[in-house]
């Protein structure tokens, strides 16, 4: 027998050969439920409605509780809570504006206020712009200069929006390998 007070149960084996238990570990299901006060009041804080929010919060739970992998850690369960959270609120908010979700978050990236530019600054953009092609220039000072959506970039630039979104990806990549400074 294990020595230790009376009355007080051991982990440890008592003879040779015997399996150690050890506590069970919280299940995926568990550390999501104990999640969902948090992710409600990250919703709650983003519609300002209580109704609203109790409904999109049941609405992340049943998208994403069946989906956990169990052995998870909470980091991980908490993450891809509030990922769905995100997912479903672009959802809300795209069916109540009337908005793709793609425009929707398009619009929300392009509203975020900037301070103007340093001269050197300007130099700096310019002189990058200076070394790319043509058709890369001319994406990058729509979008970023001229604050154009996707949908406006593809118009003025008779192409598709997906089209749009592969040229801006390979300009910004082309802009990154300028050499700025000698």
């Amino acid at each position: 027998m294990s020595a230790g007070p009376p009355n007080q149960r051991s982990d440890a084996p008592d003879e040779p050969g015997e399996l150690l238990q050890l506590p069970m570990a919280p299940r995926a299901t568990d550390i999501a439920l104990g999640e969902l006060q948090i992710v409600y009041a990250f919703i709650y804080a983003r519609v300002g409605n209580r109704a609203d929010a109790e409904d999109l919060t049941q609405q992340v739970a049943l998208k994403a509780i069946p989906r956990l992998r169990e052995g998870s850690p909470a980091s991980a369960i908490r993450g891809y809570l509030f990922a769905t959270a995100r997912s479903v609120l672009g959802g809300f908010w795209s069916t109540r504006l009337g908005l793709s979700e793609a425009e929707l978050h398009e619009d929300l990236a392009l509203a975020v206020p900037q301070a103007p530019p340093s001269e050197e600054r300007a130099d700096t953009v310019q002189r990058i712009l200076a070394e790319l092609s043509d058709n890369y220039r001319r994406v990058l000072e729509l979008r970023f200069l001229h604050g154009y959506s996707l949908k406006e970039v593809a118009a003025e630039m008779h192409s598709t929006v997906g089209a749009v979104k592969v040229m801006q990806l390979r300009a910004l990549r082309a802009a990154a390998k300028v050499k700025v400074y000698p």
